[in-house]
């Protein structure tokens, strides 16, 4: 809870630099959202990020307020070297020829990752990518994604969120119902998969049917025709009520993925309210733009109580089993599972 008392406002926040303006302070302070979202452009060194991180908690005066990042490895990772390790894409793991050792050396990895975000303060992970890609779909997904073979991916999806965990970080599952068909960037245009529901639910929904206990899990920017012709997952009451609650049975705390992305229409504050009408708990806007975020800010409202349950069961699921690992023994086991550098 902030000072006020009052439930946080279902939003996620980026932030525009290094270090907070005066104006950012006094928006987050005013709007007191659920928590924050970093980026590249907000990462110089651990020290610098530590104090961003303590920064970003004292505007709401929490704590515990959230504070996310992309860190899945490969491409996709927002802290690199030289102050932090260059972790694998999650494909490397997928490629391994036996599934016990892959799950072995993925959540040995997650744990190295959940190490290196602890000791700056951040504590939710967005990963892992349990999107299945198919042939002939646009890459953005590619090497994120363990395999194409949904049995794979829901076992080193679980690895993966166990590591994160057993280190005291909160993964979020993306991006569900699935977004490896879409043959074009969702940060670009708006993906439209043609699957018929049969086709999804043999394949596109296992991982996430699997893994229905994880704490968070981001919603796709994806129009999914046999679900909703008409809106994509992220403002689809039915796909969220019908498919992401019910037929896989989510019942973890769900965010949209970033408002400010193209394959969303409209204006801000619409995006905001549809996302939130739709049933996700919380919206996530990331660029730091400040009129956007007023924008969302202006669209949003208190936590539900039932957002604000799935939360609380999230973060005691992580205060249960986390614990303290050996760096060196745990990237020296990593190294050998793996067969090089990790």
């Amino acid at each position: 809870m902030s000072a006020s008392s009052q439930p946080p406002t279902a939003a996620i926040f980026g932030c525009e630099g290094l270090a907070l303006s005066d104006r950012e302070k006094s928006f987050f302070a005013k709007t007191n959202p659920l928590g924050f979202i970093l980026f590249a452009r907000n990462v110089r060194d651990p020290g610098q990020v530590r104090s961003l991180v303590g920064e970003l908690r004292s505007c709401v005066g929490r704590a515990d307020a959230p504070v996310l990042i992309d860190q899945e490895g490969g491409r996709v990772q927002r802290l690199r070297p030289p102050h932090w390790r260059q972790a694998p894409p999650m494909a490397r793991f997928g490629e391994l020829d036996d599934l016990l050792r892959a799950s072995r050396a993925a959540r040995l990895n997650a744990s190295l990752i959940a190490a290196e975000l602890g000791a700056l303060g951040i504590d939710v992970d967005c990963a892992p990518v349990l999107d299945l890609p198919v042939a002939g779909a646009h890459d953005v997904i590619g090497d994120r994604a363990f395999s194409g073979d949904a049995e794979v991916v829901a076992s080193l999806g679980r690895a993966v969120c166990d590591g994160l965990l057993a280190g005291g970080v909160i993964p979020v599952v993306k991006h569900i119902p699935g977004h490896g068909r879409a043959c074009v960037d969702s940060h670009h245009r708006l993906p439209v998969v043609d699957a018929d529901l049969a086709v999804l639910r043999a394949t596109d929904f296992r991982p996430f049917g699997e893994l229905r206990d994880a704490p968070w899990a981001m919603t796709a920017h994806v129009v999914y025709t046999a679900l909703d012709a008409a809106a994509p997952a992220t403002i689809s009451k039915k796909v969220i009520e019908t498919i992401i609650r019910g037929e896989i049975g989510f019942g973890g705390v769900l965010v949209s993925d970033d408002l400010s992305m193209k394959a969303l229409s409209g204006n801000l504050d619409d995006r905001a309210r549809a996302a939130l009408a739709a049933g996700c708990d919380v919206v996530l806007h990331c660029n730091g733009d400040m009129a956007e975020m007023e924008a969302v800010a202006a669209a949003t409202h208190p936590l539900a109580d039932a957002a604000l349950e799935r939360l609380n069961r999230a973060t005691s699921r992580r205060a249960e089993v986390a614990a303290a690992i050996d760096v060196a023994v745990t990237l020296s086991e990593l190294t050998a599972l793996i067969g090089t550098a990790a």
